[in-house]
């Protein structure tokens, strides 16, 4: 990873099957019949919004920082947008500083403050370059709201940072990660992926309902890793 200051080391290995245990013990990842947002019947369902307490999301934030070290994408500075965003730029600048890299965060806010310091963002200045942190891609809203403001300002979005892609097509063939790869031309680095989560399924004892009803869904809807 290339940032300001030392490496980030974590002791985590396996992180994306640790993660995907993870989701399951806090009731983030659940699995039944879903309807999602498509109109799909989806037989898992994750809200990254049930990391809700302290535990959970010093957790997340270090699972964070382990999918940032592993992707090796330079960079200076993190951005969360408003809301989700917000938490998981302060916390995994937290657990980078916990490991000897000091890296800046900043966050939008959703209307501009017109008294005080004023502006649009709260934090570090954007400059140089600007990873985003968000928990999901549905539509990339929030993600070309937040490259519009960070190049608004001087900066060079290089990247986003998702706690899971779900490979799953869109209104096109492509998914929504895809999209945003191919539209910005930026990588986007999830900290686990559908495949990840049927290793974890195939790997636990008594899930094989699961599993074959998550891998109908990924033959189904699924697209090709999470590349373009």
């Amino acid at each position: 990873m290339c940032i300001t200051g030392q490496p980030v080391a974590f002791n985590m290995p396996n992180f994306r099957q640790d993660f995907i245990r993870f989701a399951v013990q806090k009731n983030v990842l659940c699995f039944g019949e879903f309807q999602t947002k498509a109109g799909r019947l989806s037989p898992y369902f994750f809200n990254a919004g049930l990391f809700n307490d302290g535990d959970s999301l010093r957790n997340l934030s270090q699972f964070y920082a382990q999918a940032i070290q592993a992707s090796e994408v330079p960079f200076d500075m993190l951005f969360g947008p408003a809301y989700k965003g917000i938490p998981l730029a302060a916390g995994t600048a937290i657990a980078m500083a916990e490991q000897g890299s000091n890296v800046p965060f900043c966050y939008n806010r959703k209307e501009a403050k017109d008294h005080g310091e004023g502006g649009t963002t709260v934090g570090a200045k954007l400059q140089g370059r600007v990873l985003i942190l968000d928990d999901v891609i549905s539509a990339g809203t929030s993600v070309r709201e937040s490259i519009a403001l960070i190049r608004a300002a001087g900066a060079q979005p290089c990247g986003v940072v998702i706690a899971l892609d779900r490979m799953e097509r869109g209104q096109s063939e492509l998914s929504a990660v895809q999209e945003v790869r191919r539209n910005y031309d930026i990588p986007v680095i999830s900290i686990a992926t559908l495949d990840d989560l049927l290793g974890y399924l195939r790997a636990e004892g008594g899930m094989e309902h699961n599993l074959a009803a998550v891998q109908t869904y990924r033959d189904r809807y699924g697209v090709n890793n999470g590349q373009v």
